[in-house]
């Protein structure tokens, strides 16, 4: 194996072409080529993209522009599908209210010898009560608690000497939901003010 020196590019000036094989190895263009350009009629050279700068510029600002539109409308299509979820929950919730208020007055004036029917009454009532609060709307029929016009609605006012005024000493009929997004408020039986 010998070990021989690589050729080493020169560095040229503008207007000199390398030489190729078969050239004379002259540096510079050849006269074929210097009759051949003389000859042709000159070409205006044509833009490859656009002409200004500026035109540049405004066409990445629209480009930027449009995406932000596009990240906008992408956004507001989640929130009012997120909205719409909500209120289709609600809706349904809403319909089925009816049906559990149903089971607590069977519930309620179910007798005594119908052990197993009440039960089961029971276990369903239950179940829909889970299912609504994990849904998002918890039950609400604590008694013995402050009157919250946002979570009560009273029904009717008692004279109980035994409660503080303005307290919740009965359930009517149970809320469902936390305030601010309730399907309905409790009713209730709230002890007046002693005069």
């Amino acid at each position: 194996m010998t070990n021989s020196p690589e050729p080493v590019d020169e560095p040229r000036s503008e207007g000199e072409t390398p030489n190729e094989p078969g050239s004379s190895g002259s540096p510079g263009p050849s006269t074929e080529a210097t009759e051949s350009a003389a000859s042709e009629p000159s070409k205006p050279s044509e833009p490859s993209g656009p002409s200004e700068p500026s035109e540049s510029s405004e066409l990445r600002n629209r480009w930027r522009r449009a995406l932000a539109d596009l990240d906008n409308l992408r956004k507001r299509h989640t929130k009012e599908l997120q909205r719409e979820r909500e209120a289709e929950r609600a809706r349904v919730c809403t319909d089925w209210l009816p049906v559990l208020d149903n089971l607590e007055l069977a519930l309620a004036h179910a007798e005594p010898g119908f052990g197993s029917v009440v039960q089961g009454v029971k276990a369903v009532r239950d179940q829909a009560v889970d299912i609504l609060h994990r849904l998002g709307y918890p039950r609400d029929d604590e008694t013995g608690v402050p009157f919250d016009p946002a979570r009560h609605e009273v029904v009717s006012v008692v004279d109980d000497p035994g409660t503080e005024p303005g307290t919740v000493v009965q359930c009517l009929r149970p809320g469902y939901g936390t305030p601010g997004r309730q399907l309905r408020p409790m009713a209730a039986v709230v002890s007046k003010r002693q005069e």
